[in-house]
């Protein structure tokens, strides 16, 4: 897999282009490793759940393996992030 560098979420849409399962799941991978920063496991679960989205295997296994750090309220504010993520791209 070839790894992307992400300065900000932001860019995660490349101008028109929506955002494809690669970057969504590097974004995953650098959220929950704290690449860019402190480590946040609620937005690695929401990159991970957009990438799944887009098809990506390894990233519905890696969604599934960080939920079970995660209490409830963080995966329902996760996916709130994700669908809110959505809206805008």
């Amino acid at each position: 897999m070839a790894r992307f560098e992400i300065a900000s979420a932001d860019l995660a849409v490349m101008g028109e282009k929506p955002a494809s399962a690669d970057i969504l799941l590097q974004l995953g991978l650098d959220s929950a490793c704290g690449t860019n920063g402190a480590e946040d496991l609620v937005a690695a679960h929401k990159w991970f759940n957009l990438a799944a989205m887009k098809g990506s295997r390894e990233a519905a296994m890696r969604r599934q393996e960080i939920a079970f750090e995660l209490s409830r309220e963080q995966i329902a504010e996760a996916q709130r992030q994700a669908r809110e993520w959505l809206s805008l791209h």
